[in-house]
Order: C-alpha cells, then sequence, then structure tokens
C-alpha cells in the first residue's frame, strides 16, 4: 500500500478537499507551520489549550523542500567513510591529521537485510542533524569555568572558537553533493539542541546568524579587549597570548600571540544552503542549562553585571559541581548564595545586556524573525501558534511519505536531564495517529535514557512530567515510527527499540560539536521494496583541515585549532565517537 496520502486525516468532501489542497500549496511555499503547535493548537492561537484532542479539523503538515528524482550515486568525499581526522603524535600534545575512514556497519538487530536490496531501494528522505554546537560567549560572568580546579574538563581550551568552528559545519554541508548513499537531495538540517550554551541572547543571535547566514563579532563586554579567563593570568586556564607557563602550556599546547583578538574579532557564515529547523536543548533553555527557568532574580542580574568569579579552591568547586549535577539546586538559590560569598574574588568586567537569559518567548521571536529567515522555512519549524501557547514543539512534513515531529524534551524545573509533560505527550500520539500513512521520524535533544528528571514545571504544575521510558512506550505503539534522532550525551550511540507487538524503531544519538570528534549526521530513509526500510547514517566533521597551522589565525585555521585543541582538552574523553556500529551504519527495520 502506498504511503503517498494526505498528511491528516482525509477530507470528506470535495470542498473541503480543495481547501486542503490549497492549504497545503500555501504551507509548502511559507516552507513551515505547525502541524499543531503545542496543546491543543492546529494553526490558531484562538484553540483550547486545555487538550491537543479538542481539535477536529484536517491538521496539515508543512512541506519540507521535495526530493527531485537523481541516480543513485554513492560517495564518501566529504564523510568519515573517507577519513577522519586522528592524531600523528603518540604522546604529549598530539597533532591532528588524516586518519583512516570509518566503514559502514550493517546492523539487522530489528530486521533481516535481504539480498538485492541494493538495486531495488528508493529514496524516502535525507536530511543533516546537528546537535549541541553549544555556541559559547565566553567572557559571560555566570559561566563555571572556575570548576576545572576539580575538573579539568569542567573547562575547555578550545570553548572560545565555537563559532568558527560551527561556521566550518555549515560550509561541510554545504559542500555535500546529496545524501552520500543514494544521491538524494538532502531536504533539511534540523539541530537537535544546545545550539547556545548558557542561555544568551548574545549566543541566540549567534546561532541565528551561524544557521541562515551573514556577520558576527563573537565578543561581549569590552569590544576592544577581551575580560575572560584566557588572559586572566591564572595559571588554571590556558593563557594562549601570554608567556604565563600555565598547566596546560606545561601539557604541550602552544603559545599563540594573537589568538584571543583573532578568536573575537568578526567572523562571516554563508549560512546553510538547505532549509533548515530547530530543536530546543536544556542549555537553550535554562541558565547554565540546569537552573530551572524560573531560577533567582540574582541570577539574571548577575548574568549583564560588571563582576566575573575566575576561581575557587577544588573543595569549593567540587561541593558547586556535585550540586549541580545532583539536581540539588534546580532553581539556582545555592548557586545565588555561592555567587554572594564569593563577591570580594570576582574581577571587574564591563557589563553588557546582549548577556540576558532569553526566555521561550524570545527564543521563538528570534527564529520567527525575518532577519534569520535563511533558505527558510519561515520560523524553522516554530509559528505563531507556538509564540502565543508559549510551547517548542511542531510538526512538518518532511517528503510525501514522511513526517517530523520536533519534542521539547527540556525540564523548566530545572537539571539538565529531561523529560516531557502529560499536554505534549497526548498531542505526540495524537499526531501519529492522525498521520498513521506516513513515515515518522522524532526529534528532541535528550535521549531515552536521560529522559528522568521528573520536575513539575512551575508554569504549568499539573502537567504530570514523563520519562524517556515512557516515551518510548508510546512510540512502539506506531508503527509508522522509524527512528527517534537525539543528542544530549555528546556519544554517537544507536539504540534498537522493539515492542512486544512487532513494531520497531532505531534511536540515533549523535556526538556533540563542541566535545571530540565534533561531528554531525546524514540520515538517509529508503524503501528497500521487500518489506523492510533501510536507515543510513553518516557522519560528517566540519571542512576545516585536519593539520592545523599555529601561524594561521583566519577563520579557517581556527576552525581546525577548534577540532585539534578539543582532542587535546584536559579530561576529554576519548570514546565520543562511539564504536563502529554506532557511526556509519545500514539500520534495518520492517517495514510497517
Amino acid at each position: 500500500m502506498s504511503r503517498i496520502r494526505s498528511v491528516a486525516t482525509s477530507a470528506a468532501h470535495k470542498g473541503r478537499e480543495a481547501l486542503e489542497i490549497n492549504r497545503r500549496t500555501v504551507l509548502a511555499a511559507a516552507g513551515a507551520v505547525s502541524l499543531s503547535a503545542g496543546v491543543g493548537f492546529a494553526l490558531r492561537p484562538t484553540d483550547s489549550e486545555a487538550s491537543p484532542a479538542v481539535t477536529t479539523e484536517p491538521q496539515p503538515v508543512a512541506e519540507g523542500r521535495k526530493a527531485a528524482a537523481a541516480p543513485l550515486a554513492p560517495y564518501t568525499k566529504g564523510t568519515t567513510l573517507a577519513s577522519v581526522a586522528a592524531p600523528r603524535d603518540s604522546s604529549g600534545y598530539r597533532r591532528l591529521g588524516d586518519g583512516a575512514g570509518w566503514q559502514r556497519v550493517l546492523r539487522s538487530d530489528l530486521a533481516a537485510a535481504k539480498s538485492g536490496r541494493d538495486g531495488r531501494r528508493t529514496a524516502l528522505a535525507a536530511f543533516v542533524q546537528f546537535t549541541d554546537l553549544h555556541l559559547m560567549d565566553v567572557q559571560h560572568p555566570l559561566r563555571l569555568e572556575y570548576l576545572r580546579a576539580h575538573d579539568p574538563h569542567a573547562w575547555r581550551p578550545h570553548e572560545a572558537l565555537t563559532v568558527p568552528g560551527a561556521i566550518s559545519l555549515v560550509e561541510r554541508v554545504n559542500a555535500l553533493r546529496g545524501a552520500p548513499v543514494t544521491g538524494s537531495p538532502l531536504h533539511f538540517v534540523m539541530t537537535t539542541g544546545d545550539n547556545t550554551d548558557n542561555n544568551a541572547h548574545s549566543e541566540l543571535e549567534w546561532f541565528m546568524t551561524v544557521m541562515s547566514g551573514g556577520r558576527m563579532t563573537p565578543n561581549t563586554g569590552d569590544p576592544a579587549h577581551y575580560e575572560g579567563v584566557q588572559n586572566s593570568g591564572l595559571k588554571l586556564y590556558w593563557q594562549a597570548d601570554s608567556a604565563v607557563r600555565d598547566g596546560d602550556k606545561a601539557l604541550g599546547f602552544p603559545h599563540l600571540a594573537g589568538f584571543l583578538a583573532a578568536a573575537t574579532r568578526e567572523v562571516r557564515s554563508p549560512g546553510l544552503n538547505l532549509p533548515w529547523y530547530s530543536t530546543v536543548g536544556n542549555h537553550d533553555a535554562l541558565p547554565l542549562g540546569c537552573f530551572g527557568s524560573h531560577a533567582d532574580p540574582y541570577l539574571a542580574e548577575a548574568a549583564i553585571g560588571g563582576k566575573k568569579l575566575m576561581t575557587v579552591t577544588d573543595a569549593e568547586a567540587k561541593k558547586l559541581q556535585d550540586s549541580i549535577r545532583n539536581a540539588q539546586d534546580p532553581k539556582g538559590s545555592g548557586y545565588r548564595d555561592f555567587l554572594k560569598a564569593h563577591a570580594r574574588s570576582a574581577r571587574p568586567v564591563t557589563a553588557d545586556e546582549k548577556r540576558a537569559p532569553y526566555t521561550v518567548s524570545d527564543y521563538l521571536k528570534a527564529h520567527l524573525d525575518p532577519a534569520h529567515q535563511g533558505l527558510g522555512p519561515v520560523g524553522h519549524g516554530y509559528s505563531s501558534a507556538n509564540l502565543s501557547a508559549g510551547t517548542q514543539y511542531y510538526a512538518f512534513r518532511i517528503s510525501d511519505d514522511v513526517i517530523g515531529i520536533s519534542l521539547d524534551t527540556t525540564d523548566a524545573g530545572g537539571h539538565y536531564d529531561g523529560s516531557i509533560g502529560t499536554v505534549q505527550l497526548a498531542w505526540l500520539e495524537k499526531t501519529l495517529r492522525e498521520n498513521k500513512d506516513s513515515y515518522a521520524v522524532v526529534f528532541s535533544h535528550h535521549t531515552s535514557q536521560t529522559m528522568t528528571n521528573t520536575r513539575p514545571d512551575p508554569a504549568h504544575p499539573g502537567d504530570r512530567r514523563h520519562t524517556g521510558t515512557e516515551l518510548v512506550t508510546l512510540l512502539n505503539r506506531h508503527a509508522n515510527v522509524l527512528a527517534w534522532v537525539n543528542g544530549h550525551i555528546h556519544r554517537n550511540l544507536i539504540t534498537p527499540h522493539q515492542a512486544s507487538n512487532g513494531n520497531s524503531f532505531w534511536e540515533v544519538t549523535t556526538a556533540s560539536h563542541v566535545d571530540f570528534p565534533q561531528l554531525a549526521r546524514v540520515v538517509e530513509l529508503v524503501d528497500n521494496k521487500d518489506g523492510t526500510i533501510s536507515l543510513f547514517t553518516t557522519l560528517i566533521e566540519s571542512a576545516a583541515p585536519h593539520r592545523t597551522d599555529f601561524t594561521d589565525l583566519s577563520q579557517t585555521g581556527l576552525a581546525a585549532l577548534y577540532r585539534e585543541l578539543a582532542f587535546n582538552a584536559p579530561g576529554a574523553s576519548k570514546v565520543l565517537g562511539g564504536d563502529a556500529k554506532d557511526r556509519n551504519t545500514e539500520l534495518v527495520l520492517k517495514k510497517g
């Protein structure tokens, strides 16, 4: 049976059909409008917020860019199938160069792979996933760099280069010749959260500009003078520009005169040459990624203020880090008291209102701003209905046979792990049921294993929170779900989910673009025409060369340095690339 159907319930009358055709045409031209932009909305902010089931009309899903017919043309150039950055040295500060590529692994955990499928398959959809870009305002007063006194990886020497690093990733996607396996045109890019690092307006502006194109200066405070930990003279941090013999230089990190000036100068992003969509993560929604959206107001004032704490003792750092990891201070009141207790040792910096925390409304307005439309769609998935309702979840049309569903798994009650509210869960079930004749790909920031935080949302205390296990159970009730694509854990991991009813889907978790190996992922969906579907996953790096030149502080040179510094960051995990079965794969499952 063909799955090329109406996105929602079929219209009963010809007049209604004509209306739906016209509406889909309008939506396709606009690029994206929420299918049901959260809390029961069907494109109209006046609909009831009480239940997602109150709207009985067909709920259209917006059209993404349609894939044109293309010959199957597998390629490896520009992907990790061809080459992956790898160390050239065996000890000390290790320089990177061209390493061997990662082979594709066939996984038949959920269904057997039938012979001859390569010649039968047809492309359903193809897209790129970005995740955990963590664009950082490294001079922000609320940053927790001083936790490095206890945990070496709590601050990373490459953090000032997140913007040129992300631009280089955009350049890589722009250079891809369609989907690596099928040759199909790529439909879109989806970011799965933690687009920013510290819920700051400055970072949000940089993220929007990186994705949609334009010039930006990754600098706040004094425009002529960097005021962060890297010119503090403290040996706890890499003092790249100075001759200070800091702890990182003792490990082989170089002295790079002009590093900070280069890291804070104006850069230009070409913007993606594809439409792009956005999913929210805990670092986007919560101050420092862990304190509730209704955190202590003192923190909002401190964010734009003129004091920055840069050093504490090992014991103090451990106590604060343990408090955050164990979710003992979800409202940030303990952190407020910590900052007040250390006020005298904080250093003066230039106050800047651009560092203010942004709200849900601010986040949505930035996406809806025509200045950041790029190649669209309008709102990058979010709509005016989202803005009216204060929600950050939506559905959209990927191709004739496939819809996408972007979830909000952040918990406004605080802590970095996530969950999902009852209202959103009911909306998800309704969306999947109404679009049962289309395959579905679900996007979120958190993984199934990291949705364990069920604190009530202070703004909706009656909306019970649900875990990742409950979400898996819901997804397994629907035969049309093919994949759940997410991030958060900064590691490549691919997990099969199969229910007793025979339904199954793949959970595809992709490593971050802030920690080495700094990856994104291309996902292709194909119909094997034998009762099975294959999902091909192909990892990509940024366009920056693997080899670095310490004398090259150009935008491209900084992007290459970004990767090499990340590899050498003290305390950095060396296993975030995952196993071979979590990287470049063919994932087979039965056709629903």
